[in-house]
């Protein structure tokens, strides 16, 4: 187990509370977890303290995803921070969309825990 204060941490935006549950579960042995409910939840967090890695739902209400991406990605504090978007979406035009935008990596929903520690671990070390 990875001591407190050295675990990275990961802030997981989605608007369905079992999706953030999910993933909460799946990661927060190993790293720092923090949620938000909303796009702009999402943004007032980052704003106080930059996470080392988000991962982002595409679909969300108000602000969906691609818009968060888009305001972090043109901000010069915040456009260093991978993001992994996680969405039902499986077009390849979505994934394209969102690789455009910046994104360093797209999986979709259902999400294997395997993948998604991989996925991270990947981008962290990078």
């Amino acid at each position: 187990m990875i001591e407190e204060q050295n675990r990275k941490t990961i802030l997981i935006v989605d608007d369905a509370p079992e999706n953030l549950d999910l993933l909460s579960g799946i990661l927060k042995t190993t790293y720092k977890v923090k949620v938000a409910k909303s796009g702009e939840h999402a943004l007032k967090i980052i704003a106080k303290s930059a996470p080392d890695l988000i991962l982002l739902d595409v679909m969300m209400p108000e602000m969906d995803g691609y818009e968060v991406c888009r305001r972090l990605k043109s901000n010069d504090i915040t456009k260093d921070i991978p993001i992994i978007f996680v969405t039902a979406m499986e077009q390849e035009s979505d994934e394209t969309m969102g690789f455009e935008l910046g994104a360093a990596g797209y999986l979709t929903k259902p999400i294997s825990p395997s993948i998604v520690h991989a996925r991270i671990k990947t981008q962290l070390e990078l």
